[in-house]
């Protein structure tokens, strides 16, 4: 499906996004670190959730759009994220905005929600919880601040947040938060190097859907 990018405007200039419509509730989906918004697994995710009924846009944070390497300060790619989703609530015509998105996408939907994003619910494709290797210093304490339905899918072999350390925050965040796991999959929810990424990202979407039916 080709689908247009049109520009939304942020406190750090215009980015691009593209919307993929559906009749059901919308979700902004942020992009990885070191990839954006038209990455395979990305625009594969978008593609299949608005088949199952979700509309998604997708968007690049400012320092992505400007063809940087290093993301931005938090406040620009929380106020990116917010300008995001409220065009999706102007596009969505009423209908429940959710905020979420791979990685570093969904952790700043996290913290924009923390600083009164209206999301209906939060979506972690790959919860960044902790740098490889150190699990003393967990990306947590927002979190519990949070009084939305969170989905955590989550790869089994994610070097990005260790199983241990990932169920001692389901269990504190109690009925907020659903944790799918992935068995065997990584932080991109691959299983081998020869795994389609779009087919990877495409995958995920049923998970989503039959979440947002529950929850919402």
């Amino acid at each position: 499906m080709s689908m247009r990018p049109f520009p939304i405007s942020t406190p750090k200039g215009e980015v691009s996004a593209v919307w993929h419509p559906a009749d059901g509730p919308a979700l902004v989906v942020g992009h990885g670190a070191g990839a954006g918004m038209d990455h395979p697994f990305i625009v594969g995710f978008c593609e299949a959730v608005a088949e199952e009924g979700i509309a998604a846009l997708r968007f690049n944070f400012p320092y992505m759009e400007a063809g940087r390497r290093t993301p931005d300060q938090a406040k620009n790619a929380i106020g990116a994220f917010r300008a995001a989703f409220e065009t999706a609530s102007e596009r969505g015509g009423g209908r429940p905005v959710l905020g979420g998105g791979k990685s570093y996408g969904g952790r700043i939907a996290s913290m924009a929600a923390a600083e009164g994003m209206p999301a209906a619910a939060l979506v972690f494709l790959g919860y960044p919880l902790h740098a490889p290797g150190k699990t003393d210093q967990i990306r947590d304490a927002h979190l519990y601040d949070l009084t939305m339905p969170m989905l955590f899918l989550h790869g089994t072999k994610d070097p990005f947040a260790e199983p241990t350390e990932l169920a001692k925050v389901i269990r504190r965040l109690g009925d907020r938060a659903t944790l799918i796991d992935v068995d065997g999959a990584g932080h991109s929810f691959e299983r081998s190097r020869k795994d389609d990424p779009r087919v990877v990202g495409a995958s995920l979407a049923p998970r989503v859907a039959t979440f947002v039916r529950e929850r919402l």
